[in-house]
């Protein structure tokens, strides 16, 4: 079984932080210890913390609304889900995979930035993923696009990894440029990324790619996807679409998205 973890938030004074200024305290051997919830590294380092944190204090739904999202895609065009073959960009420790292995899903390749995250995938879920590699998406050697190139992915995931800094716009197109030219996209991004008083260039990017004659949107949904330290509903979109063309190499200069 996983360790259970003192788990402390801030006093209410400090509760309207940002979302990647949030943190808590983790109370070992009489001491607290702030980390951020985006520090991610030091909670994987903790078996089963992550989950403690995210998916039982304060209830995350994503993965599970994403794939149900996915998979109601694939069975409006008779597509099967075994047939597919899954990128999992900003894969953390495999609770996304957890869930597409669940839809019957054969070939699932997780992509993170930190080795932390691959270990703790291989420690928590070790039968979740074919391979795991560790990178980052924005500067890829020719030897690691070659290798990633021989999956022919077919569908790209990525779910509570997009925005605030985790996923640059440049790594989540270059993701995208390893799927085939009607390969499947599913993931989530906080409701004002969509946004137009949202000027950052991962908000201008994903609308530009909503909105553009390279993507047919399937589903688009309004939902939870946890709570605040304070209890609040935190509001996302799910979205699951289809490639209809080859995104053009210089897309985002021409949306003036620069990294």
């Amino acid at each position: 079984m996983p360790s259970r973890y003192r788990i402390q938030f801030p006093p209410e004074q400090e509760h309207h932080l940002e979302q990647d200024e949030a943190y808590f305290n983790l109370i070992e051997d009489g001491s607290a210890r702030k980390i951020l919830f985006h520090d991610y590294d030091r909670i994987f380092s903790k078996p089963g913390l992550y989950e403690q944190l995210f998916y039982e204090r304060l209830k995350c739904t994503s993965p599970k609304k994403v794939s149900e999202l996915l998979q109601d895609s694939l069975t409006s065009e008779w597509v099967s889900c075994t047939e597919l073959r899954v990128l999992d960009l900003g894969a953390g420790n495999g609770m996304m995979a957890e869930r597409l292995r669940g839809m019957g899903v054969a070939r699932i390749i997780g992509a993170d930035v930190l080795s932390e995250a691959r270990d703790a995938a291989y420690r928590d879920r070790p039968m979740a993923y074919d391979d795991y590699v560790v990178a980052d998406f924005t500067n890829l050697s020719d030897e690691r696009w070659e290798e990633l190139e021989e999956w022919c992915f077919d569908c790209l995931t990525s779910v509570a990894a997009l925005g605030f800094g985790d996923i640059p716009p440049r790594a989540f197109f270059t993701a995208l440029k390893f799927l085939r030219t009607d390969g499947w996209v599913a993931f989530n991004i906080k409701e004002t990324f969509l946004d137009h008083s949202d000027d950052t260039g991962f908000s201008r990017f994903i609308r530009e790619l909503i909105f553009s004659e390279y993507l047919d949107v399937y589903q688009l949904e309004r939902y939870t996807h946890r709570l605040s330290m304070e209890g609040v509903p935190l509001k996302y979109f799910a979205l699951v679409g289809r490639l209809t063309d080859s995104i053009p190499l210089d897309f985002l200069e021409s949306i003036g998205v620069v990294d």
